[in-house]
């Protein structure tokens, strides 16, 4: 039975040996961009070229859709895309979709760039952060380094470098047929498939020189997805959710630093505060307007603090709506802080502090009721003469009293002032003796 089992076991290992041994079927790895052009998008594209140079694989294929996004993210990517010693296939796909502005630059940089019917791509001239008019020179300067890179990646790829060109310096719109009749992109196809059908058997021109011929009909693609953290990171890096957790988490800490010992809003407070840093730190990122975020927050504090009538909170609104606009410094609308976020963020915080501040002032304008200060003006009886010194009979309570006048004893007493154990009484006004109380 022990020889059976001790056989078995070696069986096994071989076999596990000459599977490792067996190199892998070259296949087509394919990656899904569906976002704005950020660091961690260029994080995935260097890691999917790897992993495809890893494996000797035929080609990588980026299937892309983005509005754009931030310049030196492209640079890097295209950089990547140009050195992979794989065939790069950049298809903006589905219909419906577009590679603008910053996929522009990647669909250009591509082995093979195709596009699905019904997509669009171009739109790559360079925008300020507000989308308005640029200084003369600063515009010139933007336009001619876009313009430059982009001469310098279509000349390689033996595309049409005018038509291109005219994508930065115009902001022009290519749709598929337009990038196709004008030589911008290689093919137009339905699907992967489609694709591949088309390209099977005609040479590719590599960006160093080589030609090479890409059979890729019936070859398993294999998808290769973000990692968790890349999901992670890519979602705090909407400047939209970053915003809101930076806000989250300055709440939180004043919350904590207003109630010492509480614990949750601190912990809360800092992890939301952290998150909001990691992902900004990758962002272009106002300083300014941090200093707007957090002297809205000061504001809010104040307002809560001296009465104002909501002249603080007011500002505060303004200071944090503003601080959110301004905190992302991106050349896209995609890549901003909405103004509905900013305001969904401000506005409730804010009304929130006014409407607090409401019920403090209210509540400081109340009657005192408890403690030796709601004494005062309460009415007693005096339980002895108070000549000028005696005894009162208030709440249910005996007290050592002084008058300015003689207060026969049974005469009801109003309280005007607390010295120590001592009360400062005179004669109700208005009302009758009442029979003195009898201590038991």
């Amino acid at each position: 039975m022990r020889f059976s089992f001790t056989h078995r076991i070696v069986f096994r290992s071989l076999l596990l040996l000459c599977t490792l041994a067996i190199p892998s079927t070259a296949q087509v790895l394919k990656i899904v961009v569906n976002d704005t052009i950020h660091p961690i998008t260029d994080e995935y594209i260097g890691r999917a070229i790897a992993q495809a140079e890893a494996n000797k694989d035929k080609a990588l294929l980026i299937e892309i859709s983005t509005p754009g996004g931030l310049l030196e993210s492209t640079r890097d990517i295209v950089q990547k895309i140009l050195a992979s010693k794989v065939p790069v296939i950049v298809y903006v796909a589905p219909s419906g979709s577009r590679s603008a502005s910053a996929g522009f630059f990647i669909l250009e940089s591509a082995d093979v760039a195709a596009m699905a019917p019904g997509t669009n791509t171009g739109a790559a001239h360079p925008v300020t952060i507000t989308g308005g008019k640029m200084d003369d020179v600063l515009k010139q300067k933007i336009e001619n380094d876009s313009a430059a890179l982009m001469r310098s990646v279509v000349g390689k790829r033996g595309r049409n470098v005018e038509v291109a060109e005219s994508g930065v310096r115009q902001s022009k719109s290519f749709t598929e047929q337009e990038a196709l009749s004008g030589h911008l992109v290689d093919y137009v196809a339905s699907s992967d498939q489609d694709l591949f059908k088309q390209m099977a058997g005609k040479p590719v021109k590599r960006f160093d020189g080589q030609t090479v011929t890409l059979n890729l009909v019936g070859e398993p693609v294999r998808p290769f997805d973000l990692t968790l953290r890349e999901r992670i990171l890519a979602y705090i890096m909407d400047p939209n959710v970053a915003f809101i957790l930076l806000a989250i988490g300055a709440l939180a800490l004043y919350a904590e630093f207003n109630h010492p010992g509480a614990v949750i809003p601190g912990v809360v407070g800092l992890v939301f505060i952290v998150l909001a840093i990691f992902a900004l730190n990758l962002l272009p990122v106002r300083f300014a307007a941090v200093v707007l975020i957090f002297l809205a927050f000061a504001l809010f504090a104040l307002e809560a603090k001296f009465a104002t009538h909501g002249v603080l909170g007011i500002g505060g609104m303004a200071a944090l709506t503003i601080g959110g606009l301004l905190l992302v410094d991106a050349p896209i609308p995609e890549m901003r802080v909405r103004l509905w976020t900013a305001l969904a963020v401000s506005v409730p915080l804010g009304l929130i502090t006014i409407f607090l501040m409401g019920i403090a002032l209210k509540a400081r304008a109340n009657k005192v009721v408890t403690g030796i200060q709601g004494l005062i003006g309460e009415t007693g009886v005096a339980e002895t003469s108070l000549a000028p010194r005696g005894k009162v009979f208030i709440h249910g309570e005996l007290w050592d009293a002084v008058a300015p006048t003689t207060v026969p004893a049974g005469q009801p007493v109003v309280v005007r002032k607390v010295d120590g154990l001592e009360l400062e009484v005179e004669p109700a006004p208005g009302r009758e003796r009442a029979p003195a109380s009898i201590l038991t």
